[in-house]
This record gives C-alpha cells, structure tokens and sequence, in this order.
C-alpha cells in the first residue's frame, strides 16, 4: 500500500509539472529568505530583486538585464499569487502530462512564458499608456496559459468540474480566461494580461505545430542513435509479434484511461502508473 509521501516522490521524481512546482516554490522560499537578510543587513531587498527576478518591459532596461526574460517566469513574491499559480499547475500540468508528455510540458511552459514576456515588452514599447503599467513583470501564469492552451487545443472534449457544482469543456474554459485578459489589457490593475495573451499564442502555434514542439523538446535530451533491437524473451521479434504487443499496450492504456475517467488518477494502482509513464516515453 503506497503512502502519501510515496505518492509525492514518486511524482516529483517522475512528472515534470510537479518538478516546475517544486522549482517555483523553492524560489520563492529563496526570494523571502533574502528579503530578511537583507532587512536585517539594512540593504534595499527591492533594488536586488528588480534587477534579478523581475522582467523590466522598458526596452532600455531590459537590455541591462535580458535574464529576467527567463527568472521572472519562476518568481512569485506573493504567497497568495505563487499559491494561485501552482494550483493551477498542478491540475493543468497533470491532464497535459498525462496526454502530451513531460518534455512538452517543460518546453511548453518554458517558451510560452518567454513568448509572453517578449509580447508584453513590444506592446510597452508601441502603446505609451502601458508604460506605467506593470513595468516590471514576475510571475509564472504565462507559461501556465501557454500549456493550458495547449491541452485545451488538444483534448478539447475534456470535461473540467467548476468547484463540484457543473462541469464545462476545457476549450470553453480555455477561451473564457483568454477574453478575460483580452478585455482587461491596459487596466492598472497588476496583472501582466499581455503576457499571458503571448503565453496562451505559443500554447496554441506550438500544440498545432507537433513536429516543431518535438523538435524543441529533443533540444533538452540526449540519446545517443542506436541501431533497433526489439527482442522479447531473449529473441528477436517479428513485425507480427511487435505488432501484437503494441496493440496489447495500447488495449491496456485504454482501460487505464477509462478507469481515471471514472475514478480519477488517484485511483489506479502504482503498477498501472509506472505502466502510463513508461508509455508516455516510449510514445
């Protein structure tokens, strides 16, 4: 019988979005560790993370620190905006997971939350009343956008519980948080909307695009070409015995598929989960 701390080492060690969790909330414990230090050393903490974490959108200043393109898709200073964002995550990045793999929902939330970042420097430098507004932008939920995008555009049949009360498609919900950062773009209010309209424009061109989001997700592995030996038992196989396997592989994904549709993935045993990982690499 798995444990809840089996259950947590086992994702951690084996699914991307529990990883890019993890990633984000262990820097942001950085982040507020060196708040105090710094506090207590008297230095201005708000000079230092500026500077580091955060994406400058004046054009001028981000050319003095072009890395907050990359840290600031990571970075979170309030618990209660990193909490949002990692709620998120998880049940987004778990249903991406499952359908579309761990390498594409790392390239996903890596290119998407860059896309949305640069999206959000261009429309600072054309329209002059955005200046002002989230001149420096942090936070994770363009890369979020761009993989729950993604899946939307992918599964877009996907049933999701609004808070156990009705159930809506994933691709309506998908296009409603999109027109919502649509209608609210150039309000004062502190969210980065253009980030995650180009966040959300990546999900969509790299999911209708997969040949060329494989080609990026092979950019973050190494496997050395090897000649194919498919063997079973010690032998050879046949094209018809290969054959046979493989639909043998896929009939028991599918009965795994309709369990989790019925019962939910908490429900499938730690057997049947090493299964669907071992599937998901070698598909």
């Amino acid at each position: 019988m798995t444990t809840f701390t089996d259950e947590i080492k086992y994702e951690i060690k084996n699914k991307m979005f529990m990883k890019l969790i993890f990633i984000n909330i262990g820097v942001f414990i950085l982040i507020q560790f060196l708040n105090v230090i710094t506090r207590l050393s008297g230095i201005n903490f708000e000079t230092i993370y500026i500077n580091f974490f955060t994406l400058k959108t004046n054009f001028n200043e981000f050319i003095s620190s072009p890395w907050g393109l990359f840290t600031s898709i990571f970075c979170h200073f309030d618990i209660f905006h990193l909490l949002f964002n990692m709620l998120f995550l998880y049940f987004i990045g778990k249903l991406a997971e499952f359908y579309l793999g761990g390498k594409s929902v790392f390239t996903l939330y890596l290119f998407g939350g860059i896309f949305g970042g640069i999206v959000e420097i261009i429309n600072h430098s054309i329209f002059d009343n955005l200046i002002f507004i989230n001149s420096n932008v942090v936070g994770a939920s363009g890369s979020i956008m761009s993989i729950f995008i993604a899946i939307a555009i992918y599964k877009p049949k996907t049933d999701v519980s609004l808070y156990g009360i009705f159930n809506i498609k994933i691709i309506w919900l998908a296009v409603i948080y999109f027109l919502l950062d649509l209608i609210k773009i150039g309000k004062p209010d502190g969210i980065a909307h253009l980030a995650h309209i180009g966040g959300a424009i990546c999900g969509y061109l790299l999911i209708t695009n997969r040949s060329f989001l494989n080609k990026l997700n092979s950019f973050f592995t190494y496997q050395p070409k090897q000649k194919l030996k498919v063997k079973h038992g010690g032998r050879p196989l046949s094209d018809e015995d290969f054959n046979l396997i493989k639909l043998q592989n896929e009939e028991k994904t599918n009965k795994i598929l309709e369990k989790i549709s019925k019962s939910g993935y908490e429900s499938l045993t730690k057997a049947e989960k090493e299964f669907l990982f071992k599937q998901s690499k070698n598909g």
